[in-house]
C-alpha cells in the first residue's frame, strides 16, 4: 500500500456521507480519491455541501464511473438493499479492495432474519455469511481481518455497548430489557419528507416504528449472542428535534446490585478509547458526545428494588455511522484504531 490509502465513499450527497468526508479530510493516512452520488453527479461537493469548498476534493460521479482497482477501501453510504448489489459487483471488479457498508444490507447474519426484517430475500447470500459486524469494541479482532465490513444501526451501537457486557456475565435478567432509544433528526436521512419538514418535527417528541423497527433484529441477534439463548429486548424509538445525538435509557432486572453492573461496564471499557464510563449514579448528556466518536455510559439504581436504569449516549453521525466506520477503516487497514478520530465534543 503507499504512503496513504486511497478510498471511496459511495452516496457522499447523504448526511453519513458527508460526515465521511468531513472525518477523512483530517485523516493523515487516507486520500480521497472518489465521490458518488448519482442525482448530483457531475457538482462539487461544494456545491451539494458549502462546507467543503474551500477543499480539493474529487467531483461527485456515478458509482458505475470509480476504478475500484485503483482505491484500497470504499465507503457504502447506500440505501438498503441498494448496497447488496453495488457491493458484490465492486468484489467482481476488485476481489482484494476492503468494504466498510453503512446500510443493513449485511448485519444480519440468518439470511432468515433479513427476510423477516427488510421484507425481501437477501441478493448476495455468500456475501451475508462473509460480513463481520462491525462494532469494534466487541468485534475487534474479526474484524481486523475482514473484507467485508457490516458497520452497526446508531440505535443499535447505543443499545449492544452498554447490554452485552452485562448479558455476557449474567448480570441482568435477559427476558427484562426494555430500551426506551431518542434520536437526533439526522438519523432520519436527508431526502425531503413531508413529515420531516421544520414544522411537523419541532416542539415536540414521538415514538415512531413501534414493535416494528428494522434495528430490532441486530438487538435480537447481539443480545441472544451474548446471553447465550434466545433474548427478544422490548425496543421503542423516538424522534426528538435535535440534529444529532442518540440517548438511550435502559431499564433491566439485576441478579444482583445497581452497583455491580456499573463495576462490570467500568471493567470491561476501562481501556476502550471510545467508550466511557460515568461514575455511579451519574446521568450522560447527549451535547457531551456532540460531534465525537465518543459513548458516554452509566448505571443508576431504581426505586424499585432489583432493577436499574442503565444510560448510553452518542453522536449518531459519528459513532453510530460514520465515525464508527473510519475506526472498522483504520483497524482493517491497520492503522492506528484512533486515528482520524480524536475530536473532542463540539460544547455549546
Amino acid at each position: 500500500m503507499a504512503d496513504k490509502a486511497k478510498v471511496a465513499v459511495l452516496g457522499a450527497s447523504g448526511y453519513t456521507g458527508s460526515e465521511l468526508v468531513r472525518l477523512l479530510l483530517r485523516h493523515p493516512r487516507v486520500e480521497i480519491a472518489a465521490l458518488t452520488a448519482d442525482r448530483k453527479a457531475g457538482k462539487s461537493m461544494g456545491e451539494v455541501f458549502p462546507q467543503f469548498a474551500p477543499f480539493a476534493l474529487p467531483v461527485l460521479t456515478t458509482i458505475a464511473e470509480v476504478d475500484f482497482t485503483a482505491v484500497d477501501l470504499v465507503f457504502c453510504a447506500l440505501p438498503h438493499a441498494t448496497t447488496q448489489k453495488v457491493v458484490k459487483e465492486v468484489f467482481e471488479k476488485a476481489p482484494g479492495v476492503k468494504v466498510v457498508d453503512l446500510s443493513a444490507d449485511f448485519r444480519l447474519r440468518e439470511p432468515g432474519a433479513y427476510e423477516q426484517w427488510y421484507g425481501h430475500p437477501h441478493s448476495a447470500l455468500e456475501l451475508q455469511q462473509e460480513a463481520v459486524f462491525g462494532l469494534v469494541e466487541i468485534y475487534r479482532e474479526d474484524i481486523r481481518k475482514a473484507r467485508l465490513v457490516a458497520n452497526p444501526g446508531c440505535h443499535t451501537t447505543t443499545a449492544i455497548l452498554p447490554l452485552v457486557p452485562l448479558l455476557e456475565a449474567g448480570a441482568v435478567d435477559p427476558d427484562s430489557i426494555v430500551v426506551d432509544s431518542k434520536t437526533g433528526m439526522s438519523g432520519a436521512g436527508r431526502a425531503a419528507k413531508e413529515e420531516m419538514l421544520f414544522s411537523e418535527v419541532s416542539e415536540g417528541l414521538h415514538a415512531y416504528a413501534v414493535s416494528g423497527h428494522r434495528h430490532m433484529g441486530e438487538l435480537d441477534q447481539e443480545y441472544s449472542r451474548a446471553a447465550g439463548r434466545k433474548v427478544t429486548p422490548v425496543f421503542v424509538p423516538h424522534l426528538i428535534p435535535m440534529n444529532r445525538g442518540i440517548y438511550a435509557s435502559i431499564s433491566v432486572k439485576t441478579t444482583g446490585r445497581a452497583e455491580d453492573l456499573h463495576k462490570i461496564l467500568a471493567d470491561y471499557y476501562r481501556d476502550e478509547p471510545f467508550v466511557h464510563v460515568l461514575p455511579f449514579g451519574q446521568a450522560p448528556q447527549s451535547r457531551h458526545v456532540r460531534g465525537s466518536n465518543m459513548v458516554f455510559l452509566s448505571v443508576a439504581a431504581d426505586r424499585v428494588p432489583g432493577r436499574a436504569i442503565v444510560f448510553s449516549t452518542l453522536d449518531n453521525l459519528v459513532k453510530g455511522a460514520s465515525g464508527q466506520a473510519v475506526q472498522n477503516m483504520n483497524l482493517v487497514l491497520g492503522f492506528p484504531e484512533t486515528e482520524g478520530l480524536e475530536q473532542i465534543a463540539l460544547m455549546p
